[in-house]
């Protein structure tokens, strides 16, 4: 008679470890990250407004990313929306590598988990 390798394991998660694995919802994370860009890039164009010309952060290179962007208030607003998006697609495009990572990693440990289990099966018959 042979002992398992490894002990029967219980077939009850934990909360905590199901939260840990749960798929992130995408669009909400787009709509996250997206929004907390869009004010940054408002922010930081409205607070550079107030500064001396001399003293101004190089803001202007943010025109060769957003077109329309210049430092003034409609740069601002376009900023916004520009930021907004950019931050919706990084936001939307971090959940989906996260969530795919996450299932690949999962099924690859059950499928090695199940081979084992399964692989003294001859043995029983």
């Amino acid at each position: 008679m042979s002992t398992p390798a490894h002990p029967p394991a219980s077939q009850e998660v934990p909360q905590q470890l199901l939260l840990v694995f749960a798929p992130l919802h995408k669009r909400a994370m787009g709509l996250a990250i997206g929004g907390v860009t869009g004010l940054l890039v408002f922010a930081a164009t409205v607070f550079t407004l107030f500064q001396p010309v001399d003293r101004r952060v190089p803001l202007w290179l943010l025109n060769n990313y957003f077109f329309g962007y210049e430092i003034s208030w409609t740069g601002a607003f376009i900023g916004l929306l520009w930021g907004a998006l950019v931050g919706f697609v990084f936001g939307w495009f971090f959940a989906f590598c996260r969530n795919f990572i996450v299932a690949t990693w999962l099924f690859i440990v059950r499928t090695r988990e199940e081979l084992t289990a399964s692989r003294d099966f001859l043995d029983h018959i």
